[in-house]
């Protein structure tokens, strides 16, 4: 198992020099404007980039509880914040000040796990019955996110259900007499449930961070270039990039991927911006990645399996598709997993629910017909201003490249491809800047 870990941990950051070496070799971008556009970058500094709405980056504290950590983000209208030690020594060393950066996907991961797996393991009793000790993976992480068909549709055994803790809570301390509780009536109403249910009430997002989507703080200086933060960015696939001031350990900004894209589309009317962005997508050597990568989803497979496919190839959203021809009809997001809770119908019955019937549940319909909104698309003949336009106005993380009159999958494009079209990393760039290995920190 640990030699498992280990080679996917070696994987995943091979990845990030894989992916930089592959799209040098397909971008059609002149080097030398590369070369310019990098250099260029690499002046701009990281304070003109405009604050974050209101002007304050909102933090949560290690041990703050899963249910506030939940309210915090819900009502901030965050999907992510750096999470802050709170007994941490007064230093300006960020290393010490900071353990990451959670989600809320990851966090309606772990109350979906954890729910499934204290409901099957309290059946039996204690860890002791089961068979089994602390720490085991939760059971739709394990079980429904690791298989699906008919062991998925089937449910969850005693003796797949894996471990009797929930939130580091053991049975022997009084977890299990609420855990079942808990999963029966999380569809009910879920953020009632995780204020009022053991074991969710007191579990602490520092016992959470590193199992689920975790990210790391990986700050840079308000003193430092832009390049630095669009390479965190692309290369090596961060989301979001605190921005420190040097000599304290207080976070100035926070820079997302699709602000960075915002910013780009802000860029109209520059000489520079409008010379390639007037350029279609398939002479910048977009998408990236050829149709057979394409990760897709038929429409009639099961949400879960969706949703493991995304978690298996560590992407955000997968196109759905219907016929060999993969005409596209929807898109399906990690993020849209909250409706697994958001709405009963799909809770009580998430093991047998298809992608189409979940499209259809969750996905907003146009006033006027009542039908679906299709999923984002464009063309190979599409102008790369066309897509960024896409992207920023319509607050996407994807666009898909279809082709024919019958809208099959070619390509994706991803926010991370778009930054990506406009620099390259000088040599050790990254690893000069922080004076440590930055693929090392990912590792950790």
């Amino acid at each position: 198992m640990a030699q498992a870990e280990e080679a996917k941990e070696v994987s995943k950051l091979s990845s990030c020099d894989a992916y930089f070496e592959a799209i040098q070799s397909r971008k059609k971008l002149p080097h030398s404007l590369q070369e310019t556009l990098t250099a260029a970058f690499a002046r701009i500094p990281v304070l003109s980039f405009p604050n974050v709405p209101g002007g304050r980056v909102i933090e949560i504290m290690a041990d703050t509880t899963i249910p506030d950590a939940v309210k915090i983000l819900s009502e901030c209208n965050i999907l992510s914040a750096p999470v802050k030690i709170p007994d941490a020594p007064s230093s300006s060393d960020w290393k010490e000040r900071y353990l990451g950066i959670v989600d809320y996907s990851a966090i309606i991961l772990w109350v979906l796990e954890t729910a499934e797996l204290a409901a099957a393991a309290f059946s039996v009793g204690t860890a002791t019955a089961a068979g089994v000790g602390t720490g085991t993976v939760g059971a739709l992480g394990a079980l429904a996110l690791g298989m699906t068909g008919p062991a998925a549709v089937a449910g969850l055994t005693v003796a797949a259900a894996g471990a009797a803790v929930a939130g580091g809570l053991a049975a022997e301390k009084g977890a299990g007499k609420d855990a079942p509780t808990a999963a029966d009536r999380l569809h009910e109403d879920f953020y009632k449930v995780i204020l009022q249910e053991e074991p969710f009430k007191s579990t602490t997002v520092r016992s959470i961070i590193k199992s689920y989507r975790w990210a790391p703080f990986l700050p840079v200086a308000t003193d430092d270039s832009m390049l630095s933060v669009l390479l965190l960015l692309s290369k090596y696939r961060l989301r979001n990039v605190p921005i420190i001031e040097p000599g304290t350990p207080d976070i100035k900004n926070y820079i997302t991927q699709s602000a960075v894209v915002q910013g780009l589309e802000g860029c109209k009317g520059r000489d520079w911006f409008d010379i390639i962005a007037s350029q279609p997508i398939s002479d910048l050597g977009l998408p990236f990645m050829s149709s057979d990568e394409v990760i897709t989803i038929q429409s009639n497979e099961l949400i879960l399996e969706a949703f493991k496919r995304m978690k298996d190839n560590n992407i955000g959203g997968i196109p759905v598709v219907e016929g060999q021809q993969k005409k596209i009809v929807g898109n399906v997001s990690i993020r849209d997993i909250r409706h697994l809770l958001l709405k009963p119908e799909l809770f009580s019955n998430f093991r047998q629910l298809t992608v189409r019937d979940f499209m259809n549940a969750v996905v907003p319909t146009t006033p006027d017909s009542g039908k679906v909104i299709p999923p984002i698309t464009c063309q190979l003949e599409s102008t790369l201003g066309s897509v960024i336009h896409s992207l920023a106005s319509k607050s996407v993380h994807r666009i898909y490249v279809v082709a024919g009159e019958g809208a099959e999958v070619v390509g994706v494009i991803t926010l991370r491809d778009v930054i990506s079209c406009f620099i390259f990393e000088p040599p050790n760039h990254l690893d000069n800047y922080f004076g440590f290995s930055v693929k090392d920190l990912l590792n950790q």
